[in-house]
């Protein structure tokens, strides 16, 4: 029988190494942030179900609605993130948006809130906001200045 099996060699002596290389770079799209990605989804998934959670869904059924789907829309980003980055980082500034959306929305979108639900969206409001904007320093120091 044959044996099949390569050892493993150094791939500096492959002939396409260069051409692999940038093609790795070019996929990677300069990701600098790519430990953001995870957490934004985190925070994506915690909104959405944060109202079962801190138990506001029966109380508060408007801000339900509304942090369910403002965490969808968060974990969506993440995932744009993560599949197109190239793409998606300059909404990383809609992030820092809809972080600051949070901060205020159980004033806005809910009826005299309390505490428990106003703590709850003001934090994730403030790492929507944080990481949002940890994306959007990463990209404009990525993206040359033409």
């Amino acid at each position: 029988m044959a044996n099949v099996s390569h050892g493993r060699s150094d791939i500096t002596s492959h002939p396409d190494v260069s051409e692999m290389r940038e093609r790795y770079a070019r996929m990677l799209g300069g990701r600098d942030v790519a430990l953001v990605d995870g957490p934004v989804f985190l925070l994506g998934l915690y909104c959405a179900a944060s109202p079962w959670i801190v138990h506001y869904s029966a109380s508060q059924p408007a801000l339900m609605t509304h942090n369910l789907v403002m965490g969808i829309a968060i974990g969506l980003l993440a995932l744009g993130f993560t599949r197109a980055p190239e793409r998606m980082y300059g909404l990383s500034w809609a992030m820092c948006a809809m972080g600051i959306w949070m901060i205020i929305a159980p004033w806005v979108v809910g009826t005299s809130p309390d505490t428990g639900v106003i703590i709850n969206n003001v934090v994730i409001g403030a790492l929507a906001l944080c990481l949002g904007l940890v994306c959007a320093a990463s990209s404009a120091r990525r993206t040359p200045m033409t």
